[in-house]
C-alpha cells in the first residue's frame, strides 16, 4: 500500500505542468494512406504526447508557442521526426509511417565474428540495449545481468561478495566475457574483472548461449557475453549518470566525446563507485555487503582512414580496494589472526583494438593485452598473483555468391604467477611461473542455400603448450519464412577449457578449507546441441509479440567439479570420473503496445547434474527453474516511465559441512523485485528513483558457519583433518562462507540523475 501511495504522489507531483495550456498540435498518422490507431506522437523537448484514435487523429495541448520536434513512432515501423512551428499556420499535420524491414532487427557480431543482421545470423544471439539496463540501474555489469533469462550473477562468498556469471546453470569459468569482441576479461578477471566497465559507454550486450570455442577458443564453453561499447561518432558529446542508495552506495558514470583533429575521434569514460558504511542487518557480526572503493578509466579512439578502412583502439584501467569481514575490522588487521577480514586490492589494465590492413582483401588484425595484479588477504591466507595475457588474431573474410568465408590465425600468451602451490615445481616446491602458448587456426563458411536458408560450418585447431592439440568443430543451420517472422535454428558444437583453479574459483582461497588436488587437471571438453525457434507477431492495432524458445543439451567429459562434501575441511579438485550434463528449455517473450507498455520476460527450466561411479547428483548452487521480467510503461504526456523488474529462482542444493550440519540442504524459492520511476525534462535531463528488493528477501542469518569463530580456534580436528563434534561444536562445523545463494541486501531506496549533451 505504501508503494501505491508513493507512485500516486509522484504522478500528482509531475502533473501540475498540464494546467494553463492553450494551443493544440493536431494531425493524423497514416500507413499506406490508411488511418492507424494507437500510434505514439511525442513532443520531445516538452515531454508531452498522445496516442492516435480510430481515425488516426491526435491532438496535443501545449502552453507556449514555438518551434518543436514532433516524433511519431509505432512498433514495427520507422520513426518519423519533424520540426513544426506552433501555432500552426497550415493545415493539420500528416505523417506517413513506413514499415521497418525485418521488424526490430539489429546488427550482431558475436555469433559469427562478422557484422550480420540478427535475423540472418545462423547462431542465435540475444541483444540487450543500454536502455534495457536502465530499467534497473546497477553499479556493475555483473549485477546488471540479473534480469536476463538463463543468466544468473552468482555470489560465491558471503564475506567479500565476489561472484561470476552462470549461463544455463554452468559456472562463471565456462562463460567468456568480451569487450568489443576481444577476450580480455578472463582468468583472474572472471572473478574480479566484471566491475568497473563504464556503463555510460555501453551500446549493447550480446549473449550467445552454448559453446563458442570454434571462434573464440578456450573458456567459451558455456557461452559468451560481448560488451559492445559505443562508437565515438554515435555517442553524445557529454553524459553523466550518478545515483545513490539508502545503504550509502554512490555510483558515478561520465562519458565524453571529443575530436583530435579532423580524422581522430575519441570517447572517454569514467566510472567511480564508493561504499564505505558497514551494515550488519543479519547480526552475525560480519558485513552484509563488501565495502568498496573503485575507479575505472576508459579511453577509445577511432581513426578515419582512406577507403573507410577501420582502425579503432581502446584502453581501460581499473583499481579497486574492497573488504568484508567482522564489523570491527580495520586495515591494521589485514592478514592477522585476531579479527577476520577479506581484503582485496586489484590493479588491472587492458588495451585492445582492430586494424584493417591496407589491402584489397578484407583482412583485419585484432589485438588485446591485459595485466592483472592481485593483492589479497583472506584471514591469514595471503594471495599474491600477477597475470599478463597477450592476444593477436589475423582474420580474412570473403563474400562469394553463396558463401561467406572467414579464416583466422590466433595466438594467446598467458603468464601467471602467484604464491600458491599452483606455480610451484612439483618436486622441489620452488616457485615456477606458468607460461602458456596457445596458437590456433580456424575456418568458417556461411553457406547460403536460398535467401532464407543457410548452413554455417566451422573448424578450429589450437595447440596448448602444456596439454597439446585441441580440435573443436561446430555446425549451425537456419531456415526462416520469407518475411523472417518465423526462424528455426539448429546448432551443434564443441567447447574446451584449460582450468586454473586459483584464478577462477574464489572458494579455493576463502575460509578455512584446505585446497587439495587429487590429480593433474586435464582440459575440460563439452559437446552441445541447441534448437532455437523465433516467432514474431504484429497485430493490426500495432501490438508486437515476439517469442524466442530454445532447447539445449550440453555433455561434459573431464569436467572439473570442486568436492566440498568428502571432507568438510577441504576442497578437493579433480577431473570427473564420469559425465556431467546441462539440459533444459527456455522461453523469452517480448511484447510492446502502442500506448507505451513494453514487457520483456523469460523462463528457464533445466537439469544440471553430475554422474560419477553410477551415482547421479544435482550440481551445487544451481536452480532448476528461473524466471525474469522487465515491465515498462511510458506515460507520454507526463514524460514519466515506470519500470518493474524482477526474477524468481527455485531451490538450489547448497554446500553443507557434513552430515551433522543442521542448515537446510536446499535454498528456498526466492524473488528479487525492483520498481523505478523515471521523469524526463526535455532531451537532456532525467531523474530516476525507486526501491530495490521490494520483498526485502535476504538469505538466512546463519549462512556463514561459525561466524563467531572465524579462525577455528575452538574447533577440534581429528588427525585426518575432519572435525570432531564437541559440546561447544555439536554439529562439527568450521568457519565457512560458501553457503551463499543470494545477496544480503534487503529493501532499499535509490535516487539518481542523468544528463546528456548532444551536438
Amino acid at each position: 500500500m505504501k508503494i501505491v501511495f508513493f507512485i500516486s504522489s509522484v504522478l500528482l507531483l509531475f502533473s501540475g505542468h498540464l494546467a494553463a495550456q492553450d494551443h493544440l498540435v493536431k494531425g493524423q498518422v497514416l500507413i499506406d494512406h490508411v488511418p492507424v490507431e494507437f500510434a505514439n506522437v511525442y513532443i520531445k523537448s516538452l515531454g508531452v504526447g498522445g496516442v492516435t484514435d480510430l481515425q488516426g487523429n491526435f491532438a496535443i495541448p501545449i502552453k507556449d508557442p514555438g518551434t518543436y520536434t514532433i516524433q511519431v513512432s509505432m512498433v514495427g515501423f520507422k520513426s518519423i521526426q519533424r520540426k513544426v512551428k506552433i501555432p500552426q499556420t497550415s493545415e493539420d499535420l500528416i505523417f506517413n509511417l513506413e514499415e521497418m524491414d525485418g521488424g526490430l532487427d539489429e546488427v550482431v557480431v558475436s555469433g559469427t565474428m562478422q557484422e550480420v543482421s540478427k535475423l540472418d545470423s545462423p547462431v542465435p544471439v540475444e541483444v540487450y540495449s543500454a536502455n534495457f539496463f536502465k530499467a534497473n540501474p546497477t553499479p556493475s555489469v555483473f549485477e546488471s545481468l540479473q534480469t536476463v533469462n538463463g543468466v544468473r550473477p552468482q555470489i560465491n562468498c558471503n564475506v567479500c561478495n565476489t561472484g561470476d556469471i552462470h549461463i544455463n546453470g554452468l559456472e562463471g569459468p565456462y562463460t567468456m566475457v568480451l569487450i568489443d569482441g576481444m577476450p580480455i576479461v578472463s582468468g583472474l578477471a572472471t572473478v574480479y574483472g566484471l566491475t568497473g566497465i563504464p556503463q555510460s559507454l555501453i551500446d549493447r550486450m550480446e549473449i550467445v548461449k552454448g559453446p563458442a570455442s570454434t571462434l573464440y577458443g578456450s573458456e567459451a564453453v558455456g557461452g559468451l557475453i560481448n560488451v559492445i561499447t559505443k562508437k565515438p561518432e554515435n555517442a553524445a558529446l557529454f553524459t553523466a549518470d550518478v545515483f545513490g542508495t539508502g545503504w550509502g552506495e554512490v555510483n558515478l558514470d561520465l562519458g565524453l566525446r571529443s575530436a583530435w583533429g579532423e580524422k581522430l575521434e575519441s570517447l572517454t569514460g569514467v566510472n567511480a563507485f564508493i561504499y564505505d558504511h558497514p551494515i550488519d542487518n543479519n547480526e552475525d557480526n560480519f558485513t552484509d555487503v563488501t565495502l568498496s572503493k573503485r575507479i575505472s578509466i576508459f579511453q577509445k579512439i577511432d581513426l578515419s582512414r582512406p577507403h573507410d578502412r577501420l582502425f579503432t583502439m581502446a584502453a581501460r584501467y581499473v583499481y579497486e580496494n574492497r573488504w568484508g569481514g567482522e564489523m570491527n575490522w580495520t586495515s591494521a588487521d589485514r592478514g592477522g589472526n585476531a579479527i577476520y577480514g577479506e581484503s582485496i586490492y586489484t590493479n588491472r589494465w587492458e588495451t585492445f583494438g582492430t586494424w584493417q590492413l591496407p589491402t584489397t582483401e578484407q583482412v583485419n588484425f585484432q589485438f588485446s593485452a591485459n595485466g592483472h595484479n592481485q593483492n589479497s588477504a583472506y584471514g591469514q591466507t595471503r594471495y599474491l598473483a600477477d597475470q599478463y595475457i597477450g592476444f593477436g588474431q589475423l582474420t580474412w573474410s570473403k563474400t562469394l555468391q553463396n558463401h561467406g568465408l572467414l579464416m583466422g590465425l590466433a595466438y594467446r600468451y598467458t603468464f601467471y604467477d602467484d604464491n600458491t602451490a599452483a606455480t610451484s615445481a612439483p618436486d622441489t616446491g620452488i616457485n615456477q611461473a606458468s607460461k602458456i602458448h596457445l596458437p590456433g587456426i580456424f575456418l568458417q563458411d556461411d553457406i547460403k542455400f536460398t535467401p532464407n536458408q543457410s548452413l554455417l560450418l566451422g573448424l578450429r585447431y589450437d595447440y596448448n603448450s602444456i596439454h597439446g592439440g585441441i580440435f573443436s568443430p561446430r555446425a549451425n543451420y537456419k531456415v526462416s519464412s520469407l518475411d523472417k517472422s518465423l526462424i528455426f535454428r539448429l546448432s551443434a558444437g564443441n567447447g574446451f577449457r584449460v582450468a586454473n583453479v586459483f584464478t577462477e574459483d574464489h572458494a579455493a582461497l576463502t575460509g578455512a578449507r584446505e585446497v587439495v588436488f587429487a590429480e593433474e587437471l586435464k582440459p575440460e571438453e563439452s559437446w552441445n546441441v541447441n534448437a532455437n525457434l523465433v516467432k514474431k507477431f504484429y497485430t493490426d492495432k500495432g501490438i508486437f509479440v515476439g517469442l524466442d524458445g530454445s532447447v539445449f543439451y550440453t555433455y561434459f567429459s573431464n569436467r572439473i567439479i570442486p568436492d566440498y562434501e568428502s571432507n568438510p575441511n577441504q576442497i578437493i579438485y579433480a577431473n570427473l570420473n564420469g559425465s556431467a550434463v546441462s539440459q533444459g528449455i527456455s522461453l523469452n517473450v517480448d511484447a510492446a503496445w502502442p500506448g507505451g507498455l513494453t514487457v520483456t520476460s523469460g523462463a528457464t527450466l533445466m537439469d544440471v547434474s553430475v554422474e560419477e561411479e553410477g551415482v547421479k547428483s544435482r550440481q551445487l548452487l544451481t536452480e532448476r527453474f528461473s524466471a525474469v521480467w522487465s515491465i515498462g510503461y511510458e506515460i507520454f504526456n507526463l514524460g514519466l516511465t515506470i519500470d518493474f523488474t524482477g526474477n524468481v529462482y527455485s531451490p538450489m542444493r547448497l554446500p553443507l559441512l557434513g552430515l551433522l550440519d543442521d542448515r537446510p540442504e536446499f535454498s528456498p524459492w526466492y524473488s528479487i523485485q525492483n520498481i523505478q520511476l523515471t521523469k524526463s525534462f526535455g532531451e537532456q535531463w532525467e531523474i530516476y528513483g525507486g526501491v530495490k528488493n521490494l520483498l526485502n528477501y535476504t538469505p538466512p542469518a546463519n549462512s556463514i558457519a561459525r561466524s563467531f569463530d572465524p579462525f577455528d580456534k575452538q574447533v577440534v580436528f581429528a588427525p585426518d583433518g575432519s572435525v570432531i563434534p564437541t559440546a561447544e561444536n555439536p554439529n562439527a562445523l568450521t568457519f565457512d562462507p560458501t553457503y551463499v545463494f543470494a545477496p544480503n541486501q534487503g529493501f532499499r531506496g535509490f535516487l539518481g540523475v542523468r544528463f546528456k549533451l548532444v551536438d
